[in-house]
């Protein structure tokens, strides 16, 4: 798989991993970002405005939120992964705060908090991949840390893919995150420390 920062030029294919209908093309990559109060009354076309805005990266800046995976040369699977402050949502949740003394402002913490995979490369274990990759991006970005909110099915439970967005732990602990608190039922927050030993 070849992964890479997306960006404007790669507006096309990003619309192509998140598909014409369903929880990708919907959410557009935008609810945890913006928040449930902002992201709730906008249109799909203003949630996919704000998204092509922020990949729209400054020559020498820093590189995008967001990585685009391409298998065999098509547009496969999508992760997103930035500093920590810039997810509004996460800032008002539980999730990942709870029973931790952590720094709501600190950006040199990031988070990989979406991933998408287009419709036809499903289960094909897309999500290690980006999720190891996310993790080199923040490395390469300056984070002192990276950390992912993966969600936990129920024994036996079967959770669509919407909800699967955020990660399960597999892949996070594949890419060297670790446990390090449970918030809810069903979430724990993963950390790995990228500080030079």
């Amino acid at each position: 798989m070849e992964i890479v920062p997306a960006t404007t030029d790669a507006w096309d294919d990003v619309q192509t991993v998140f598909g014409l209908r369903g929880g990708a093309h919907h959410c557009q990559c935008q609810r945890i970002r913006l928040g449930d109060g902002a992201w709730w009354h906008l249109s799909v076309e203003e949630r996919a405005h704000h998204l092509r805005e922020q990949l729209d990266v400054e020559p020498g800046g820093l590189t995008s939120g967001a990585l685009l995976g391409y298998l065999d040369g098509e547009p496969a699977g999508w992760v997103a992964v930035a500093p920590r402050t810039e997810f509004v949502r996460y800032r008002g949740s539980q999730v990942p705060w709870a029973g931790r003394a952590e720094d709501k402002d600190d950006a040199g913490i990031w988070a990989v908090t979406c991933f998408a995979a287009r419709a036809g490369f499903r289960r094909r274990g897309l999500m290690y991949d980006l999720a190891a990759a996310a993790v080199g991006h923040a490395r390469e970005q300056g984070a002192r840390a990276v950390e992912g909110y993966p969600i936990v099915p129920a024994p036996g439970q079967e959770v669509s893919w919407g909800e699967v967005n955020v990660g399960t732990p597999g892949p996070f602990l594949a890419a060297g995150l670790a446990e390090v608190s449970r918030p809810t039922k069903r979430r724990r927050v993963m950390r790995r420390d990228l500080r030079a030993v």
